[in-house]
């Protein structure tokens, strides 16, 4: 069988076992993993770190902690040095890391230029996640576009990018108002059956888009802002994921660095930073929501983790089917998050937490207006 083949049987086979799965197993079952339930790829599949737990995403596998490679483009300001980029993200998959997320309009192109250039090496063992859905090509990047035309033209230019013949999961970027979210599953599905895409995600829609999108072409994963700070996911799509037996992908699982402990009440970030005129690091709103990164920090110290580590471990020990991405621009970074791979709470241990975390009061949005108005569609 050559290759083409191979990878239409491959997404053949995603579509048909996300579409017959009839109830929910026990890696969707909310408990974390016993070392009998992990799914450890063998020795050939990753780098040098035994420790990384391997969950799914409906039939996709793949690290339990992800690297979002947004933040190397200049995301939060600075520029950064291609080769330190795809060093850092090699030095991410010798550590066990396997999934690697990107989308066209991230830079425009460059992150998947970059991510394409450094998992060359180990292709076959690495799964790529990116997207479509912005008017790149248009020169329009904050403007939707999920028309089927450029949808095809957008996973051609990913193939490129990406140095690669099939993307493991590609995403719609946001929910197109535009054009129905049936057509835009029918066109993914045309790909995966010709192989050039395996499994398939959304970022950002509502249950009701799930559920839509989900019943035409299966999804394999959900991509949604989610931290101990936003937790508005729980709630809205949550229970949608667990019946539909969808993966969750969280982004900004740091809380944009704010849980990690380096940002305080004094902290200011100018127009070239994400944060700028996001209404969670307006000044009153950090000096106001302090007291989380004090629970954050007691909490750390109480399981021997660094504040950003236990952002994570809180995260990964609520589901079995979430796979967290943060992002970095930095080894030392890096190095800290992924310490998160091997430590969990107790279930006795989530709910003593939460009761601490509803006794504070946080204030501010997620969001910029105009962000809001794409979001959750």
């Amino acid at each position: 069988m050559d290759r083409r083949n191979f990878l239409k049987a491959a997404s053949g086979f995603a579509l048909l076992a996300a579409g017959t799965a009839t109830g929910v197993s026990r890696i969707f079952a909310g408990t974390p993993l016993s070392s009998s339930e992990k799914e450890l790829p063998d020795k050939e599949m990753t780098g040098n770190n035994s420790k990384m737990e391997y969950r799914k995403l409906g039939g996709l596998d793949v690290s339990a902690i992800g690297l979002g490679c947004l933040p190397m483009v200049g995301y939060y300001g600075g520029k950064y040095d291609k080769n330190e980029m795809i060093a850092l993200i090699r030095r991410a998959y010798d550590q066990g890391v396997t999934f690697f997320d990107t989308a066209e309009v991230y830079g425009p192109y460059i992150s998947e230029e970059w991510v394409g250039e450094a998992v060359a090496p180990f292709r076959r063992k690495a799964k790529i996640g990116t997207k479509f859905g912005f008017g790149v090509e248009e020169k329009q990047p904050t403007a939707l576009n999920s028309r089927p035309d450029h949808i095809r033209r957008a996973v051609e230019g990913s193939l490129k990018r990406l140095r690669t013949d099939y993307i493991d999961l590609l995403y719609q970027h946001r929910v197109d108002p535009k054009v129905p979210i049936e057509e835009v599953a029918g066109t993914v599905k045309d790909l995966m059956q010709e192989g050039k895409v395996l499994h398939r995600g959304l970022s950002e829609a509502s249950a009701r888009s799930i559920r839509r999108a989900h019943a035409v072409c299966p999804l394999s994963a959900v991509q949604s802002e989610y931290a101990i700070w936003w937790r508005e996911p729980e709630t809205k799509i949550f229970p949608t994921l667990e019946e539909l037996g969808i993966g969750f992908v969280p982004y900004c699982p740091l809380g944009r660095a704010f849980l990690t402990g380096t940002i305080n009440e004094n902290s200011r970030f100018g127009k070239g930073d994400r944060r700028w005129n996001l209404p969670q690091f307006q000044p009153e709103a950090l000096k106001h929501n302090m007291p989380l990164v004090a629970l954050v920090r007691k909490w750390a110290e109480r399981k021997g983790v660094t504040p950003a580590q236990f952002a994570l471990v809180w995260m990964l020990s609520r589901k079995a089917w979430i796979a967290p991405i943060p992002g970095t621009t930095r080894p030392v970074h890096l190095d800290d998050f992924l310490g998160a791979a091997n430590v969990r709470l107790t279930p006795y241990e989530m709910e003593e937490f939460d009761k601490a975390y509803t006794q504070i009061e946080l204030m501010g949005h997620r969001a910029d207006p105009f962000t809001e108005s794409q979001i959750g569609k």
